[in-house]
């Protein structure tokens, strides 16, 4: 029996060594979880991190197939279910390949979203017109222009000049619009959706809410509102992402600042320190999320953790429970499992300290949109998607696209081409890099893309969007007198 005994020990250690090896080497894929809600029908994927994957939709719009490259699928739960607008889902799994088809219901759409702590994938499916089939990871031949149609400029104002630019290629036609501002008489400006985050709303109503001469819209955002990226809007960071990602921003003296930026954020409460999961966030599994005065009056949270009022350097208030009321002149720590066991002594009274460090290039700047990729550094070409980890919806393909640049004169330059209708046909990341570049950018960004683009000058929508409607976004990014 001893003899015995001491094999099965063995043997589970090994087990236990190879199971360990295998989640070294690629994610696990721990549960499938399904939601039909009022607005959207939501499957999340539990990850242990996150891992390379495509989006297909089949030509009819009613096969949406998630390919999950480097995945441990060992002991997964095959759920089948079907909401309002998911009818069916089937699995297939072969060594570290996961893939999983959903049949939707007629006239569905989707998008994809990531979080990075906790790992998680998110499907959504909702009604509307569906976005086209992402293209297969390929290298795009670029398509040289067979015709011009021409370049129309009309100045709005002095020193403010709207941009029309249509060719044909190719592959069909292109349509861009453009707005370039001379940086003497104005500058650039981000906003928030509602002035709030979560907040959507239509880029037409951003830019009428705030007066402004012009807007294209900005952050990547997930549907609930949240910002997706490293955002700071007048000195208050409104956004994280733990993915290091381009970013646009201006110093306190306007200046404009293109480069990496990563967000580190701690909180000290009395002795004890713990890092920042991310900020003005839906809160995840052991997560500390800081809730600030942008994110409203309450944090919206459950009631499965516990929050902690800060104002005047101090913890003022200790709630069980979640849905804390945001004090304007603080925060709140709301935090949850592990966090919130280690935050367990702390008491009323107790000294608070938050610190969050954005690099030094970057800490000086009052205004901050985490974007990207990165398309032109210096007046060359330099599309950054695959260090930035961006998903194969973002990085392949032609799609409708948005960006900011700006020019060799220190002009601003906001820029929407269409997508994915017969009046133009969208551009790959290094065509939209090219093209900005040749309407004069030595320096741009790229900033969400899709059905979001869209530009507006003088509250004028100036592009087709290719929902056929304006989408509601999350920010947006305003050209405003000096």
């Amino acid at each position: 029996m001893k003899r015995a005994s001491r094999i099965s020990v063995l043997l589970l250690a090994l087990m236990i060594i190879f199971e360990s090896f295998a989640l070294a080497a690629g994610a696990r894929l721990s549960g499938i979880r399904f939601h039909s809600g009022s607005k959207h029908d939501r499957v999340v994927f539990d990850l242990s991190k996150l891992p390379k994957y495509e989006v297909n939709l089949s030509a009819d719009g009613r096969e949406l197939t998630l390919d999950l490259t480097d995945v441990s699928a060992t002991g997964l739960a095959r759920a089948n279910f079907h909401g309002s607008r998911i009818q069916s889902v089937k699995y297939q799994v072969e060594g570290d390949k996961v893939k999983v088809t959903f049949t939707l219901k007629e006239g569905m759409t989707y998008k994809v979203d990531t979080l990075k702590k906790p790992s998680r994938l998110l499907v959504d499916v909702l009604p509307g017109k569906a976005p086209a089939a992402p293209q297969a990871p390929r290298r795009v031949k670029p398509a040289k222009p067979v015709g011009m149609q021409g370049l129309e400029k009309a100045e709005v104002a002095p020193g403010l000049t709207s941009i029309k630019y249509s060719y044909s290629d190719e592959d069909g036609k292109v349509t861009a619009y453009f707005v370039e501002a001379d940086s003497t008489k104005y500058t650039v400006k981000p906003a928030l959706a509602r002035g709030k985050v979560p907040g959507r709303e239509t880029l037409s109503g951003i830019s009428d809410r705030y007066q402004a001469l012009a807007a294209v819209n900005a952050s990547y955002f997930a549907l609930s509102g949240d910002i997706l990226g490293v955002t700071k809007i007048d000195g208050l960071v409104t956004g994280t992402t733990y993915i290091t990602r381009s970013a646009f921003g201006l110093t306190d003296q306007g200046k404009p600042v293109f480069g990496k930026i990563d967000y580190n954020g701690q909180v000290k409460l009395g002795s004890i320190s713990q890092g920042v999961s991310g900020v003005d966030c839906e809160r995840g599994e052991n997560n500390l999320i800081i809730y600030n005065r942008a994110y409203g009056s309450r944090t919206g949270t459950n009631e499965y953790g516990v929050e902690y009022v800060v104002r005047g350097g101090k913890v003022t208030a200790i709630n069980e429970g979640g849905n804390s009321a945001i004090p304007s002149d603080g925060c709140v720590i709301s935090v949850h499992g592990t966090a919130a066991n280690y935050f367990a002594p702390v008491k009323v009274g107790d000294p608070a300290v938050v610190t969050e460090n954005l690099g030094n290039q970057w800490n000086n700047c009052p205004d901050i949109l985490g974007v990207g990729p990165r398309l032109l550094t210096s007046g060359k070409v330099t599309v950054t998607a695959a260090e930035e980890q961006f998903p194969g919806d973002i990085r392949y393909g032609r799609a409708p696209r948005s960006a900011v640049g700006v020019t060799k004169d220190g002009h601003f330059l906001l820029g929407v081409v269409d997508g994915r209708q017969a009046v133009s046909h969208g551009l790959t990341l290094t065509e939209w890099a090219n093209l900005m570049k040749k309407m004069g950018a030595v320096d741009a960004i790229n900033f969400d893309g899709g059905g979001s683009s869209e530009l507006v000058i003088g509250g004028q929508i100036q592009n087709s969007p290719s929902d056929g409607c304006e989408r509601p976004v999350g920010t947006a990014l305003m050209v405003v007198k000096k």
